[in-house]
């Protein structure tokens, strides 16, 4: 479901995808913590975190499967059917998913050792 590798929207998609789910993870956890708060005795394994740690894991992949088809739309086999640009656009997109994966990772972190509502 990502547009074609040349298209130039690659190159904010997914930053946009990581500051959505950046909102979906603390308004997420916010509402969690409000309606049914988990025992602060529980420690980091409650249901909060281990829900936002399937979802991170699913936007992290998400963003990695569009750096790779960005990448392999740049690839030299393709390449040589490829303009300058198209190519410029499909290896930064890739960047930028692959920064953008990192950085989804690593919002979830905090709740492998730290309890979620405190």
């Amino acid at each position: 479901m990502t547009p074609s590798p040349f298209h130039p929207i690659n190159l904010v998609l997914g930053l946009i995808i990581w500051a959505l789910w950046f909102v979906l993870l603390y308004g997420g956890l916010s509402i969690g913590c409000a309606f049914a708060p988990p025992d602060a005795g529980d420690g980091a394994w409650t249901w909060i975190n281990a829900a936002s740690l399937v979802v991170a894991l699913m936007v992290t992949g998400y963003l990695l499967t569009c750096a790779y088809a960005c990448w392999k739309a740049s690839s030299p086999s393709s390449a040589a059917k490829a303009q300058p640009l198209n190519t410029f656009i499909s290896k930064t997109s890739a960047a930028v998913y692959l920064v953008s994966a990192v950085a989804s990772l690593m919002l979830v972190l905090p709740g492998v050792r730290l309890p979620p509502c405190v």
